[in-house]
């Protein structure tokens, strides 16, 4: 259920960097997470330069590329996991597009397993030992 979801200004990176930072971005969710890779989901969503604003001004005015990422994870992920999340997706952004780390900004969202369906059956159903394990690894911490 890993995904992630780039918000870029149009025209600012080229196809061979979004494909390095979406490949990337899997690859972290995959080692991060111990994760399957064909449960992982990486996006790009697209934004004119005259409809993201940055700093009070529109990117088509200043030209500043400033990425905002939400990835989401289930509950029960551990902070530290989510941190190496945070801090990573940061570093995808710096590393394949170029953009200036104290631009970025991210979000870390945890979804309940029973809020989250995986082909319209809820995750507390279908991942039940993971969850499970994972809550009494947390409750041993």
């Amino acid at each position: 259920m890993p995904i992630v979801n780039f918000h870029l200004v149009e025209g600012l990176s080229t196809p061979e960097q979004d494909e390095a930072l979406l490949v990337g971005a899997c690859k972290l969710y995959a080692e991060v997470l111990k994760a399957p890779t064909d449960r992982i989901r990486a996006f790009i969503t697209p934004h004119r330069p005259g409809q993201f604003a940055v700093g009070g001004e529109l990117v088509s005015r200043n030209g500043l590329h400033a990425p905002w990422f939400d990835c989401i994870v289930l509950d029960g992920r551990s902070l530290e996991d989510r941190h190496r999340l945070l801090a990573g997706f940061t570093d995808l952004l710096v590393d394949c597009l170029g953009v200036q780390r104290e631009l970025v900004r991210g979000c870390c969202r945890r979804v309940p397993p029973e809020d989250w369906a995986i082909a319209g059956v809820p995750a507390s159903v279908v991942r039940k030992d993971e969850v499970e394990a994972r809550a009494r690894a947390a409750a041993a911490d």
